[in-house]
This record gives C-alpha cells, sequence and structure tokens, in this order.
C-alpha cells in the first residue's frame, strides 16, 4: 500500500471514529455538545474531524436553531424522530431535490436519518429512501428511529445500509435521486464517490447534494491550520473543481448555487476552527472563501 493510500485510509478511519462517538454522544451542538466534548477530550485537532473542536458543528447553537437558519421549516424539524437531528447539516438538499411520489432517494452519509426521514413522505408508500453511512453507530442510531418514523407516517418506505459513498452497497442504475448533506466533503477519493453516484443513477436520474466548497483557496497559513482538521473544510475543493469532477464522471444540466448562512452560522456561534480562520484571513471573513453550495446535475 502507498503512502497517499494508508493517508486516506487513515485519515478516513479518524472521521469514522469521530461519528461514531457524536453517534453515541447524540448530538454535536447546543446544549448536548458538552457531554459530547468531554467524550473526545484528550483527542487533538490533529486526531481527526470533531476531535479537539468542532468542524461539524457549532459550540452554542442549538440543532434546530441551525436547522432552521440553512433552510428546514419547523414542521419539518417537528415531525423527525427524536434524536434524528444531530446538528451535522450545512445545508438542505431535500429542498432542492424536487422529490415525487414513487420515487426511489439515497442519501449518501444518512447519519441519524435525518435526511432520510424527510424525503420518505415526499416519495410516498411507492417509493423508498434508503441512507447509506459507513459509521455502523449511526446506521444503528437510524434503524432505532425507523419504528417512530412508521408510527408517525404510516410508511415502511426507509431503510439504512452500512457503506463508503466510495463504494455504495447500491446495484447499477437502481436510485432515481441521490442526495447527501455535507458529507462529500469528507471523502478521501471524491473523484470515485461521484462515478459511484453517477453509476447507482438511473439514466435521467438527478443528484441533489449541500456541501462544503471553497469560493477561492485559502492562504497557505489558513490551509495548515484547516489541515490540522481532518475532513470538513480540510477537505473541501473549490466550487470549479467540483463542477470538473461531475463533468467528468458524465454529469450535465448542472448548476451550483453557494450560500452562505452556514459559515456565517458558524461565526455567529463562535465554532472555533471558524474563529480560528478569521483571524488568519484578510478581512476576517470565512464567508469570503468557503461557503454551502447546492449542487443539482442529471445523469444523460
Amino acid at each position: 500500500m502507498n503512502e497517499s493510500n494508508q493517508t486516506n485510509d487513515r485519515v478516513r478511519a479518524q472521521i469514522r471514529d469521530g461519528y461514531a462517538q457524536i453517534a453515541e454522544a447524540g448530538v454535536f451542538v447546543g446544549e448536548g455538545a458538552t457531554a459530547t466534548r468531554e467524550k473526545l477530550a484528550g483527542r487533538t485537532a490533529q486526531e481527526g474531524c470533531c476531535g479537539g473542536g468542532s468542524c461539524c458543528g457549532p459550540t452554542t447553537i442549538g440543532v434546530d436553531e441551525l436547522a432552521e437558519q440553512i433552510g428546514y421549516s419547523t414542521d419539518e424539524l417537528e415531525a423527525l424522530p427524536g434524536g434524528a437531528n444531530m446538528g451535522l447539516s450545512c445545508g438542505n438538499p431535500t429542498a432542492i431535490a424536487a422529490l415525487r411520489e414513487g420515487e426511489t432517494v439515497l442519501d449518501l452519509g444518512s447519519g441519524g436519518g435525518f435526511d432520510v426521514f424527510l424525503a420518505g413522505p415526499r416519495v410516498g408508500a411507492s417509493g423508498r429512501s434508503i441512507g447509506v453511512d459507513m459509521t455502523a453507530e449511526m446506521v444503528s442510531k437510524a434503524r432505532a428511529n425507523t419504528e417512530q418514523y412508521r408510527k408517525a407516517t404510516g410508511l415502511d418506505n426507509v431503510e439504512f445500509r452500512l457503506g463508503e459513498i466510495e463504494n455504495l452497497p447500491v446495484a447499477d442504475a437502481s436510485v432515481d435521486v441521490v442526495i447527501s448533506n455535507c458529507v462529500l466533503n469528507l471523502s478521501t477519493d471524491k473523484a470515485r464517490a461521484w462515478g459511484e453516484i453517477f453509476r447507482v443513477l438511473k439514466p435521467g436520474g438527478r443528484v441533489a447534494v449541500s456541501d462544503i466548497a471553497l469560493l477561492k483557496e485559502l492562504p497557505d497559513s489558513a490551509k495548515q491550520t484547516v489541515e490540522d482538521w481532518v475532513g470538513c473544510v480540510a477537505g473541501a475543493v473549490t466550487v470549479e473543481t467540483m463542477r470538473a469532477q461531475l463533468e467528468a464522471v458524465g454529469f450535465g444540466d448542472i448548476e451550483m448555487t453557494p450560500k452562505q448562512d452556514y459559515v456565517r452560522a458558524m461565526m455567529a456561534a463562535g465554532d472555533p476552527l471558524y474563529v480560528k480562520l478569521a483571524g488568519l484571513l484578510e478581512g476576517g471573513d470565512p464567508s469570503a472563501y468557503i461557503t454551502s453550495v447546492d449542487v443539482v446535475a442529471r445523469k444523460a
């Protein structure tokens, strides 16, 4: 195994471990954040995403408050099973996916089932809402939430699978829509991940993703800082690079919409990574460099 593969495997293991601990604690923002941080005590920022600080959520803002700031409605949040929202979103892909009755939708990095449970009623009893996550603890948490979802909606149309987004446990051309929420930036092989998305989509199928991207390259001093926070911003590519990755695997009708709500919410909440970056960037404004971005595209 070459050095690059070893590094990617190490990063993937660190991210998996960080999210396993978030699943165990139940939340990474708001009132529950203290317990989570205590579980992560002793880990340095170099030990992985979510280690030593928040690259996955702010320190003071509540999970529902954050979700509302990035586009979820109060009604949507109140309909969710308890614990499905852990403050790990940076956008609302279900809002841009234009889901229809009878469709099969696949959520990459589904966590506790947040977007899977929101998509389920939209595709209805004749549709299917599937979540894939590489963290066993997240899959277990989502599956535990499924019974509450069934009772609340009367639907039995969701499922959760353990797997990596670079090697999806999903058949070729079997999905109408792929969604994802702040996950692709964590991938150590984004080209392969986009290729997998293309593979599992039916002809004419579409992708609707909210993710973290760069509006312009960070200066060297800031790059070193984000590299110390493995994943999240450290894994983000420019909007232009992301577009090129989609085009390279065959996607068309690509629309990319940068949105600053997420980064500004992180700053207002005193997220330690963004606060540190503010001190390193000209103008002190991370939102001039970092953005959440809504991406929609279609498989020809």
